[in-house]
């Protein structure tokens, strides 16, 4: 995983401040290049009547820009790149910013919806997450208060499947780069109420454990292992600790084309249940190493 150029879409509200403080935060430790970018409406191609020209409406989109912008060079200063780009998706606006920039990942706010430390998918989200040629890294509600120091840890949510152990290997080059541990984490997850099912979970709790051990062994960095269990995906991700400064990483589904961002649905479960930023893999090719031997 390259961390060397951090694109951070960017809005002057309190969802934008909470990417831009990730984005500054991940770009510091990475030692990388940071660009902030906001996405505009296209302007009329058509007036008419009671409707501004072109020049003008560009004009007032552009002072718009400038005070946002503003707002965040009193964070960052000069030590961002400002950028603009006009799009009627702000999701695929930043595509294409990203593309045009080689950005290595992109870091947005949470969605308008949902609680306070938690992860909310706006349309935004939902554009980047379909299309983005390069890792999304998204921002919990409110991360801007009280952000961390540092990036403390990597934790990958594992199960065995080829696209997981393609993201653990990208995972371990983020760690070395970030100089953090790394950890995988596998969801069991079940009602354990019935005889029958919790001696099915005994033996997927099992399962999941000797599958960990086999995709940790050997890693550098050194990799930890955990299971964590519930009745749904929310209430086992409340089983385990997680630090101030942890990033969860996830691996695209399966079925997603190769180079992209795309989602499953235990994937999109853990996201708005997730505590800490989610980063977001492309779905990688891969290599003889991360073949999984049925």
């Amino acid at each position: 995983m390259k961390l060397k150029h951090v694109l951070a879409g960017f809005l002057p509200d309190p969802r934008g401040h909470d990417g831009l403080a990730l984005a500054e935060l991940l770009a510091e430790q990475a030692g990388a290049r940071l660009t902030v970018a906001t996405i505009l409406p296209p302007p009329w191609t058509t007036p008419g009547p009671g409707k501004a020209d072109e020049s003008a409406w560009r004009s007032y989109l552009m002072e718009q820009v400038e005070v946002g912008f503003e707002q965040a060079r009193q964070r960052l200063g000069e030590r961002a790149e400002y950028v603009s780009h006009f799009h009627r998706g702000s999701g695929r606006g930043l595509v294409e910013v990203a593309r045009a920039s080689d950005a290595d990942v992109v870091v947005i706010g949470s969605g308008p919806r949902g609680a306070k430390g938690r992860i909310s998918l706006g349309s935004t989200a939902d554009q980047l997450l379909h299309a983005s040629p390069v890792p999304v890294l998204l921002t919990p509600k409110g991360y801007a208060e009280h952000p961390p120091g540092r990036i403390e840890r990597l934790t990958v949510a594992y199960r065995r499947a080829p696209t997981c152990d393609a993201a653990l290997t990208v995972a371990a080059t983020g760690a070395t780069t970030l100089a953090v541990p790394l950890r995988l984490v596998t969801l069991v997850v079940g009602t354990g109420r019935a005889k029958i099912e919790q001696r099915m979970m005994d033996g997927l709790r099992a399962q999941a454990m000797t599958d960990l051990e086999k995709a940790a062994s050997g890693r550098r960095p050194e990799v930890a292992v955990e299971t964590v269990e519930g009745r749904n995906v929310a209430l086992a991700m409340g089983q385990t600790d997680w630090l101030e400064g942890e990033l969860i990483i996830l691996a695209s589904s399966d079925s997603g084309p190769l180079r992209r961002v795309f989602l499953g649905d235990t994937s999109v479960k853990i996201i708005r249940a997730a505590p800490r930023p989610v980063l977001v893999l492309t779905r990688q090719p891969l290599s003889s190493r991360q073949t999984v031997t049925k």
